[in-house]
């Protein structure tokens, strides 16, 4: 059995890459985050221009065609970046809305592939489950309900945002102008909102397709565990020189046994993620029905091992691992803030026990 990736995924891989090395820089990153921008717009037009954001669009929206695994793919690029970019989240709504949505709601997805806009979308709620509703009235839906850690809604052209329509479930694209906006605080900087749905009106052209929310879903959580994936490959890289060049008692770091079973743990730590996040993102793409408990159980390894593994991370740089002129800070605030948006590891427990139940 072949667990490689295939050719297009290893080109799109080596294309994101080597598009991150050169334009995502120490110094760049600096730079961003004292200019108190909501994202790197020059880095976000040259993801376009590179074909990135369009890499898994279909062929009629000028895109490339591919599938889950490619998206896993960049987003684990812009993890293992760091990039301050609003890709989990357009990304996620662009798949969803380019397979479930109307001929005019894909149409405007011409206009995201070249970078000329920004999606975001709304799958957290308060405590667990989906509450928010959406009541047909007349041509219309009326929504109400609350949406919690929005990445970039005030900077979004859309937000898609599913809501209980009776008995099932519906994802409307929403302006971000119609409802109520709430800075709500983020560990890497990004910009995240609570979304307040107090009767908002939407016409019914607002609505997507059938099996939208399943594709949201699932798609969410592939992407949120390939940023964490990314992000724990650079820092477990990161803590490996270090281990490998700092000395204590005139010897590296990494004899000492103490510390070579360590890097052991968050090397076993970052391959189980790795297996469990292509997995996931292959059986979503195939159409397996056990696809959102392979996910799951990825979910649960970004928001408790791996965070322990980040954790050890820090520990191993002693002092420095704290430091916020060090880049190891970055990657862990990452791997923080997507735990946080899958919920936590308590309820990826409990949903990969309703899902074998």
């Amino acid at each position: 059995m072949d667990f490689d990736l295939d050719e297009n995924a290893r080109e799109l891989q080596d294309l994101a890459a080597g598009l991150f090395d050169r334009e995502v820089t120490t110094e760049r990153l600096e730079t961003h985050e004292k200019s108190a921008a909501p994202y790197d717009a020059a880095l976000w037009e040259a993801m376009a221009r590179a074909g990135l954001l369009g890499a898994c669009l279909p062929e009629d929206l000028g895109g490339a065609g591919l599938g889950t695994v490619e998206f896993a793919v960049v987003l684990r690029q812009v993890g293992a970046h760091v990039a301050p970019v609003p890709a989990y989240g357009s990304l996620v709504a662009a798949v969803t809305v380019a397979r479930h949505g109307t001929g005019e709601q894909r149409a405007r997805l011409a206009d995201f592939a070249g970078g000329g806009s920004v999606l975001s979308v709304a799958v957290r709620e308060p405590g667990l489950g989906l509450t928010a509703t959406a009541r047909r009235d007349g041509d219309a839906y009326v929504l109400d309900g609350v949406k919690t850690f929005v990445p970039y809604a005030e900077q979004a052209d859309a937000i898609l945002v599913p809501a209980r329509t009776g008995d099932e479930t519906g994802v409307f694209l929403v302006e971000p102008g119609g409802v109520t906006l709430t800075p709500q605080p983020s560990a890497t900087g990004e910009p995240l909102w609570r979304v307040g749905l107090d009767g908002v009106r939407v016409g019914a052209d607002a609505l997507l397709g059938a099996g939208a929310h399943e594709t949201l879903t699932g798609h969410a959580t592939a992407g949120a565990v390939a940023v964490v994936s990314g992000a724990l490959d650079a820092a477990l890289a990161l803590t490996t020189e270090h281990v490998k060049t700092r000395e204590q008692f005139d010897r590296p770091l990494a004899e000492f046994q103490a510390v070579t079973m360590q890097i052991g743990d968050v090397y076993i730590a970052k391959r189980a993620l790795d297996v469990a996040v292509w997995a996931g993102a292959w059986r979503l793409a195939e159409g397996y029905d056990d696809a959102a408990e392979v996910l799951a159980i990825a979910a649960y390894n970004a928001c408790d091992p791996a965070l322990n593994a980040f954790y050890t991370c820090q520990h191993l740089h002693g002092g420095l691992g704290l430091d916020v002129t060090y880049p190891l800070h970055r990657y862990f605030a990452w791997a923080k803030h997507h735990a946080h948006l899958l919920g936590g590891a308590e309820a990826q427990l409990d949903a990969i026990g309703a899902l074998v139940a």
